[in-house]
């Protein structure tokens, strides 16, 4: 039996539980019966969990306690969607417990898993039943129980997995939605494929994923991938720009970090003590060299052209790269800056407009990580920076970010993009940050944002029998109803969106939506709202047809 757990068992641990969820992925994706396009805990949960076997493998550790920071570390900038930020804390608590351990006992490891489970509640503002919350606390809880009386940890975590299964079974009376689906919780489901990935190790036994499901069919994979089918438009910056220069001054690199970020992105700056290796890509190499200049002379180059690689695997010729920009280091900081989340390049143009000064590509079913939101945050020159995550399974993710930087984060709690926007319509330098939060907050309530999207699966939800591919049709999240074709969903939108008396309407059409369309929807809109002020605008968005913002 094993009574302890050293550094080299909990990366096995970790490991294994990585490949169990993304062994799993797909089933657990399965789970999410809400009828929007949503399915990604089992993607967030591997790819958080990943993160951390990723970073573990990279060396070795002397104890338990370095070892559990290093993962902790890694899923937190790793996290993604709800789920892959409550899993991270879990194990962040974890970590804190173990820190300057070399090992732990049953009972020491019991303790690890209650801060874990404290540190996840205490983030979340309102825990709610029938989540993944209550599986991780249950099981704990029966960890403690048998901690107190043995110490040996196989049985410790067969009855945690028990307690568990018990508790992950009773999700589905818990929370309505998923009792008028009969599914259990996809999150709770996911951290059950833990605990028993974490037993499998304990008793020696090889990690052996299960075949899937014959419902769940496999998804089809290609030798290589097919280059002519990505635009090349994507690449933003056209030269991977790599070198090593020496270091003959006291210049601070972090100058050189801070300003690589404005000219470029992927920037990795290793510095030691008597060199700097520089990997960038951006559209001035020459521009990059020289400033390296100003630091030592450089010892090793190599610059690739992405769009003629590109080009070159697709097919294609080489088209000419965008205009280079001019040398600089990076801007003077300002008090305030934004940071915005949304899909489409309209959407993202539109909030370029208003004055948000970084991006982050993301929504629903493309949650970005915490790391990804850090990164925009740390490229904001300003010493507070909003940010508007406009999507609540991205809200926590965002949130994490407050601790790991020396900027002032304050995130705005937006739920779509018209509250973002509109809350970003509210950025006054001249105000505090206390007025400009209120005055945000007041100005994203004032708006109910109007959804039409579709469906992914065969479901049920609020007595409505709903099938894979009819367009769906929601207000402030809560459905009105589904239709088999477009058309149908005007009259219902417009009486949902008379309890509102609408002064300002805005529609948001998406990638798959031609100009005719939208314009057509906006003129039947303005027949049924002639007295409210009315724009189209097209946003490019995936996943939602339509977004209208009823204000």
């Amino acid at each position: 039996m094993k009574e302890f757990i050293d550094a080299a068992l909990f990366r096995d641990i970790i490991l294994c539980a990585s490949a169990a969820l993304e062994q799993n992925r797909q089933l657990i994706n399965e789970l999410n019966v809400f009828p929007v396009p949503d399915g990604d805990t089992g993607t967030n949960m591997s790819l958080t969990m990943g993160a951390a076997a990723s970073e573990l493998m990279k060396r070795e550790f002397d104890t338990l306690g370095a070892a559990a920071d290093c993962a902790a570390g890694a899923m937190l900038r790793g996290a993604r969607g709800n789920s892959g930020v409550i899993l991270s804390l879990l194990f962040r608590g974890l970590a804190k417990k173990l820190k300057g351990c070399g090992q732990a006992d049953a009972r020491l490891f019991a303790e690890a898993m209650t801060a874990g489970v404290d540190s996840a509640y205490k983030a979340v503002m309102k825990p709610a039943e029938g989540t993944i919350l209550p599986v991780p606390r249950v099981a704990t809880s029966s960890a403690v129980e048998f901690a107190e009386h043995g110490g040996d940890l196989e049985l410790m975590f067969s009855c945690a997995i028990e307690s568990a299964q018990e508790a992950l079974a009773d999700t589905v009376n818990l929370n309505p939605v998923l009792k008028r689906a009969g599914v259990v919780d996809a999150g709770g489901k996911g951290y059950v494929f833990i605990l028993e990935a974490s037993l499998a190790v304990l008793r020696g036994e090889a990690y052996v994923p299960e075949q899937q499901p014959e419902s769940i069919p496999a998804a089809a994979v290609k030798e290589r991938a097919d280059f002519a089918e990505f635009d090349e438009g994507e690449i933003n910056f056209t030269y991977c720009t790599e070198f090593i220069c020496g270091r003959e001054n006291d210049r601070d690199p972090e100058r050189m970090r801070q300003w690589l970020t404005t000219i470029g992105d992927c920037v990795v700056l290793v510095d030691d003590d008597e060199i700097i290796k520089v990997h960038v890509h951006t559209n001035t190499p020459g521009d990059v060299l020289s400033v390296a200049l100003t630091y030592g002379p450089l010892l090793k180059v190599k610059i690739e052209n992405m769009r003629e690689q590109h080009s070159e695997m697709a097919g294609g010729e080489a088209p000419s790269a965008a205009e280079p920009a001019e040398p600089e280091f990076a801007p003077a900081e300002k008090a305030y800056g934004s940071v915005a989340v949304c899909a489409g390049e309209g959407m993202a143009e539109l909030f370029r407009e208003l004055g948000v000064d970084r991006i982050v590509t993301g929504g629903q079913t493309m949650n970005p990580s915490t790391e990804d939101i850090l990164n925009e945050v740390n490229r904001t020159p300003a010493e507070t920076v909003f940010v508007f995550p406009n999507n609540k399974n991205i809200q926590m993710a965002a949130e994490q970010c407050a601790p790991l930087t020396e900027k002032n984060v304050v995130v705005i709690p937006t739920r779509t993009v018209p509250q973002g926007i509109s809350a970003m319509l509210m950025m006054d330098e001249s105000a505090s940050v206390d007025e400009l939060r209120e005055n945000m907050l007041e100005a994203a309530a004032g708006v109910h944002t109007a959804l039409v999207t579709y469906a992914a699966r065969d479901s049920e939800y609020d007595g409505h029998d709903i099938h894979a591919g009819e367009y769906l049709a929601l207000m402030d999240g809560a459905l009105l109803g589904s239709y088999k074709e477009l058309d149908g969903l005007f009259d219902v939108l417009c009486e949902s969106a008379e309890q509102f008396s609408p002064a300002v309407l805005s529609v948001y059409y998406g990638e798959d939506v031609s100009g005719e369309e939208a314009e057509a929807l906006g003129g039947r809109l303005a027949g049924r709202f002639p007295d409210a002020e009315l724009s189209v605008v097209n946003g490019g968005q995936p996943v939602y047809y339509y977004m209208v913002s009823i204000e």
